[in-house]
């Protein structure tokens, strides 16, 4: 008897953000959010985050210039990292908030803009005490 093995897709290789300006986007992911740089070709800049690769790229003729996915940054301690990122200029939407109560948990967010204004969110799970 054979049994079929279930597809699902697990791990993001990359993500693709549309921008207007790529040298001042990458300016902005470079020094800014401290993201390690790793090639531009053409239209399109690449940096390695833990193993996914962001791609950043002016929009092509006829492709919309919106409607990116929010991207969520993963943070030991949202509250440094907020603090991080403001010091370096990252101009937040809301401060550090409670999302959800998880049972074990608390699920943290908060919101900023890139320089091309796409929303990205920095999220913790802190542990309850």
């Amino acid at each position: 008897m054979r049994t079929h093995q279930t597809f699902g897709l697990t791990q993001i290789g990359q993500i693709a953000i549309l921008v207007q300006d790529l040298e001042r986007a990458v300016a902005f992911y470079r020094d800014k959010l401290g993201m390690q740089y790793l090639f531009s070709a053409a239209t399109l800049a690449f940096f390695d985050c833990a193993g996914t690769r962001l791609m950043l790229s002016t929009p092509e003729p006829g492709q919309a210039d919106s409607c990116n996915s929010i991207i969520y940054f993963t943070v030991g301690d949202i509250d440094a990292a907020y603090r991080e990122l403001a010091e370096r200029g990252v101009s937040f939407d809301d401060q550090p908030h409670i999302i959800a109560n998880m049972g074990t948990y608390d699920l943290w967010m908060a919101f900023f803009r890139d320089s091309e204004h796409n929303l990205l969110g920095i999220m913790s799970e802190v542990p309850h005490s």
